[in-house]
């Protein structure tokens, strides 16, 4: 969606992306967070970053929707604390020789390209990690089963393996240590994708509750009459509207060339509590209806919960929002 249209792109802003988002998450998440992963984090990272090599042999593609990407950060030992990483990019001269695992991977089994960060100088620290462009078929990759998850079950999510993967030295992202600032750059706008998604699930969420009050009689008249109801779904309403604003302030503040990490997390941190409570205030507003898969809800509430964990968990988004406003 926002990949400049010389690319193939359709060179839409940040807060257009937000608006698709959220409509998508009403339905299904699992084709949101594909969609999430791809332009967030994928495309942005190679537009923002990559050379013009680079754009033209992977960012067309995947612009043009002849291929999804997958970002690879998180290891079995490397969650929150990204610095931690433990797959390896061995200098070789004129290319790096890859090996490592990749954990909770979206698109891994489908994409076509990977960004891989790995440590090449484990003493250097964060300043001693790189970002790598990997093609799914190059020699040495494979993947793990498909991971069978509470929520988002649709979503292609797996492990990633990478052993003795030669990677030209042309495909290292930025200059050399430019890793670990590459990921934070690229998460935080990847933030603002969850943050909507999360919105969508929210809002979705209360449109059902909302129409199945309507429908549904007890005591004599529908149960949107009964202020048990009719509070839960002012509250659900409220606190949408409040979360909807902080994705779009977060959005305006990344189109209009501002410091988006603040109004990122706090977007993220806000409206991902909001899905988690609205879906289930939404469950409880169908009654015995929201336990079943025959109504949306229940799909709705379990997607809900990964909001609060990928892309940083919520105790990571209040790390970065109390760091920046005790600066």
């Amino acid at each position: 969606m926002m990949v400049d249209p010389k690319y193939g792109g359709g060179g839409m802003d940040t807060v257009s992306y937000v608006l698709a988002m959220e409509e998508i998450s009403k339905i299904d998440n699992s084709v949101s967070v594909c969609m999430s992963v791809n332009n967030s984090l994928v495309c942005w990272g190679l537009e923002t970053y990559g050379t013009e090599e680079q754009k033209q042999e992977f960012l067309v593609p995947l612009a043009k929707g002849e291929m999804v990407g997958a970002f690879c950060l998180s290891e079995p030992e490397a969650g929150s604390d990204a610095t931690m990483q433990r797959t390896s990019a061995v200098d070789k001269g004129d290319h790096y020789v890859l090996n490592g695992t990749k954990n909770w991977i979206t698109n891994g089994k489908q994409a076509g390209v990977y960004l891989v960060i790995a440590h090449t100088n484990p003493e250097a620290g964060h300043k001693g990690i790189n970002a790598f462009i990997v093609p799914a078929d190059a020699e040495g990759v494979t993947t793990g089963a498909k991971e069978m998850k509470l929520g988002i079950r649709s979503s292609d999510t797996c492990s990633v393996m990478f052993q003795d993967v030669k990677v030209p030295k042309n495909m290292r992202i930025g200059e050399d240590g430019f890793g670990f600032k590459f990921a934070m750059k690229t998460l935080a706008g990847g933030r603002i994708g969850i943050a909507a998604q999360a919105l969508g699930i929210a809002s979705g969420a209360m449109e059902l509750a909302l129409a199945y009050s309507k429908e549904r009689q007890a005591f004599g008249k529908p149960i949107f009459k009964h202020q048990a109801v009719s509070f839960k779904l002012a509250d659900m309403a409220t606190e949408i509207e409040a979360a909807r604003l902080l994705c779009l302030k977060s959005a305006a503040d990344k189109d209009n060339g501002l410091d988006y990490t603040l109004s990122g997390s706090m977007a993220k941190v806000f409206a991902s509590e909001v899905a988690m409570k609205t879906t289930v205030e939404a469950v409880q507003v169908h009654g015995g209806y929201g336990y079943v898969k025959e109504y949306h809800v229940e799909r709705l509430m379990r997607d809900a919960k990964i909001t609060q964990i990928y892309e940083g968990t919520s105790e990571i988004q209040r790390v970065v929002i109390s760091r920046t406003i005790l600066k």
